[in-house]
C-alpha cells in the first residue's frame, strides 16, 4: 500500500515529487497538470510536494495519476479530503481528463482488502474485474470530473458495479472419444488429473501425444473460487483479462513453442518482473510439446516451480513472487529420425541418447508419470467397443479429487500431489511389506529419495 501526501507552499510554481518514483511516475505531473485543467479546475500557482511513502520503495507505472490530482486539488482546498483518507484510487489519466484503465486492479484491491480498507475508486472499464472484490464498496470513473464531484458531496457520481447473473459460454474441451487406442496413455492421463501429477508421453509421430495433453484441461475440476482470484490477479497483472469475463473459472492451458525463453516461461522483465506463462497456467496445464527440442536451460528453469508450486523472481528493484502450480504434460519423439516403428530407426545410439539426454536425471526425477505410445495398427479396436468420452472419465477424476480433498482436508492439501515427502514417509507411512519393492528401489540405486515420494503419491491415486 502506497500513501500519497500533497504539500502546496510559498516558491517558485513548481511540482516535486518523492519517494522513488521511476521515468513514467515522473512524467504524470505532467499529465496530471493537463488533465486538471481540461476538467475545469484551477492548478495551484505555488510549490507543490507531492510524497509516496514508504519512501524506500521503488513505485512505478501510471496507477497514481488519479490519486495524485485528488490529493493536488484537496491540499488546494478545492475538493473536500474526508472521502480519500480511507479511500484507494487507481487509473492513468488522459490529458482531457479521462479515465484510461489499468493492468493489476484486482491484485491491488486484495492487497487494499487485506489492509483493511474498504472503498476504492477504480476505472469504468476495470470495474467487472474489481467487482470480484468482496468485501469493499468499489467505484467506476469515466473521467476525472466525476471524481471530484463525488468527493464533493455528489454520491451518484461515480457508476457502481453491475449485478449480472449472465453467464457467458465457455469454449468446449476436445473430447477424449477423439483418441484411437492407446489404453496406457488414456489411463496414465486419467490417473495424472486424478492426482495432479506431471506427465510424460514419449512415442512415434502421429500416436495422439497432443491429443491427450489437449484433453487434460477437460478432466480437471472447475477452480474454487480462492483458485479464480489467484489466476484472474495473475492475468489481471499480465493484461490478458476479457472484459466481459472477467473472472477466470476454468483451468488454464498453455502451450508454449520449444523456441521460446526462459523469461517467457518463468517470467521476467526490467525492475520488477512480470509473470510468465507457468503462472498463467496456475492450477492449470503446461504443456511443453517436443519437450526434447526444448533448450536445457528452459526446461532446468522449471525444476523449482514443479515441486515448490511457485517462482520467485529477482530482478532491480526487488524480488516477487507468483504462484505457479501447475500440471506438466511432456511430449517427445524417442529420437529425432521418429520413423512410425521403433525397430526402423536409423539414429546411432549416440544420436538417440543424446536426444533424450535433454530430459535432465534432476528434471526427470519431478516427473510422476511416463509412458511410452506405442504405434496405431488399425483404426478402430479388435471388438469394436468405443473409447470413452471425456465426461465419463472426468466423472472418476473429480470423484478421486474429492476424495484427497476429504483426506487432506485437516492438513490443508487439495491432490496426492500436493503432499510433501516427510508426511508420506512419517505420518502416514505404509507398512514395510507394502513398500518393499521400493526399499529394494532405493537400494540398488533405481531410484531416488524424490522418486521414491513421487511412487508414493501416485499409489494414493490408483488404489
Amino acid at each position: 500500500m502506497i500513501e500519497m501526501e500533497a504539500y502546496i507552499g510559498a516558491g517558485t510554481p513548481k511540482t516535486v515529487l518523492v519517494g522513488l518514483p521511476d521515468a513514467a511516475l515522473t512524467e504524470a505531473k505532467d499529465r496530471v497538470h493537463a488533465a486538471v485543467r481540461n476538467s475545469g479546475e484551477d492548478w495551484p500557482k505555488q510549490q507543490i510536494t507531492i510524497g509516496l511513502s514508504p519512501a524506500a520503495i521503488p513505485k512505478r507505472g501510471a496507477d497514481y495519476d488519479l490519486a495524485m490530482a485528488c490529493v493536488i486539488l484537496a491540499a488546494a482546498k478545492t475538493v473536500p479530503a474526508e472521502l480519500l483518507r480511507e479511500t484507494v484510487l487507481i487509473g492513468e489519466l488522459a490529458l482531457d481528463g479521462r479515465v484510461r484503465e489499468v493492468r493489476g486492479v484486482l491484485p491491488c484491491l486484495l492487497a487494499a482488502r487485506r489492509a483493511g480498507l474498504k472503498r476504492a475508486v477504480v476505472p469504468a472499464a476495470t470495474l467487472p474485474e474489481a467487482a470480484l472484490v468482496t468485501g469493499m464498496d468499489v467505484l467506476g470513473a469515466n473521467t476525472l470530473k466525476e471524481v471530484l464531484h463525488w468527493l464533493r458531496g455528489q454520491e451518484d457520481a461515480l457508476r457502481m458495479p453491475e449485478q449480472t447473473t449472465e453467464c457467458f459460454p465457455e469454449d468446449e474441451p476436445p473430447d477424449m472419444f477423439d483418441v484411437v487406442g492407446q489404453p496406457e496413455a488414456r489411463w496414465a492421463l486419467e490417473v495424472a488429473a486424478a492426482g495432479g501429477h506431471h506427465l510424460l508421453l514419449v512415442g512415434p509421430p502421429g500416436t495422439g501425444k497432443t491429443m491427450l495433453a489437449k484433453r487434460l484441461p477437460g478432466l480437471l475440476p472447475p477452480l474454487t473460487h480462492e483458485q479464480s482470484l489467484e489466476v484472474t490477479a495473475v492475468h489481471s497483472i499480465a493484461g490478458l483479462l476479457k472484459p466481459e469475463a472477467p473472472l477466470i473459472k476454468t483451468p488454464p492451458f498453455f502451450a508454449p513453442h520449444h523456441s521460446t525463453s526462459v523469461p517467457a516461461l518463468v517470467g521476467g522483465g526490467v525492475g520488477l518482473a512480470k509473470p510468465g506463462g507457468i503462472s498463467r497456467a496456475h492450477c492449470g496445464v503446461v504443456f511443453l510439446d517436443e519437450a526434447c527440442e526444448f533448450a536445457p536451460d528452459r526446461l532446468e528453469s522449471l525444476r523449482t516451480a514443479m515441486e515448490e508450486g511457485e517462482i520467485r523472481l529477482a530482478r532491480r528493484d526487488g524480488v516477487v513472487r507468483y504462484p505457479a502450480r501447475f500440471q506438466l504434460v511432456l511430449a517427445t519423439n524417442p529420437c529425432p529420425c521418429a520413423p512410425p516403428r521403433d525397430v526402423d530407426c536409423s539414429c546411432p545410439p549416440n544420436t538417440r541418447r543424446r536426444y533424450f539426454s535433454r530430459l535432465s536425471g534432476p528434471f526427470m526425477d519431478r516427473v510422476d508419470l511416463r509412458v511410452r505410445m506405442r504405434p496405431l495398427t488399425a483404426m478402430s479396436t479388435v471388438d469394436g467397443s468405443e473409447p470413452e468420452r471425456t465426461e465419463q472419465v472426468r466423472a472418476r477424476v473429480w470423484q478421486a479429487r474429492e476424495r484427497a480433498r476429504r483426506r487432506w482436508a485437516e492438513q490443508g492439501w487439495a491432490t496426492n500431489a500436493e503432499v510433501p515427502g516427510p508426511s508420506l514417509r512419517r505420518e502416514f507411512a505404509l507398512p514395510r511389506k507394502v513398500t518393499a519393492l521400493l526399499d529394494r528401489g532405493l537400494d540398488t540405486g533405481a531410484v531416488t529419495g524424490r522418486g521414491a515420494d513421487r511412487c508414493l503419491r501416485v499409489a494414493r491415486n490408483v488404489v
